[in-house]
């Protein structure tokens, strides 16, 4: 199972400030979409499935570092993964390049907080989907060291070698 799904996407020009670079917020809206598509295509998993049966999740918080800027009509590729699977929340680091993986653009990671679509109350994830959830997450990031350090660390990746994904 690929554990780390990537896609490509155009900026596009409704997404970009008058300086024509892709405006600070959309990264938020493209780093999302990019994770629900990973989702689907890479594991079969639909979110709206999930919300048929009563369970979604909420963003708990982003932390996000802004590298050079995305251009609007430029190609870009979005690769996310699981970094973080507890009962209480998932951790999922998405990083935006350049269409040929040489050039970090923005690193993200989100928090996601799973709640009970009827009570709109928090809710443990199923024995089930922690299963799943244990079988696509990567091992490899050291989540306790912290943002700051894998961002040092991502960056110091793309410098050394590319493509990285």
């Amino acid at each position: 199972m690929h554990k780390i799904p990537s896609s490509g996407y155009g900026i596009r020009f409704a997404d970009c400030d008058p300086f024509g670079h892709l405006n600070n917020a959309r990264y938020l809206d493209y780093f999302l979409q990019a994770r629900e598509d990973h989702l689907l295509q890479a594991y079969q998993l639909s979110l709206a499935d999930y919300y048929q049966q009563g369970l979604s999740w909420l963003v708990g918080g982003h932390q996000i570092t802004y590298l050079k800027p995305a251009a609007y009509r430029e190609q870009v590729i979005i690769s996310s993964m699981l970094i973080g699977a507890d009962t209480e929340s998932l951790l999922v680091e998405m990083q935006m390049t350049n269409e040929a993986q040489t050039q970090l653009k923005a690193l993200l990671w989100t928090k996601f907080i799973p709640v009970n679509i009827q009570s709109g109350k928090r809710q443990e994830h199923p024995a089930e989907f922690m299963a799943f959830a244990q079988s696509i997450a990567v091992d490899d990031v050291n989540v306790s060291a912290g943002y700051d350090l894998r961002l040092k660390a991502v960056v110091a990746a793309f410098k050394k070698e590319a493509p990285r994904v």
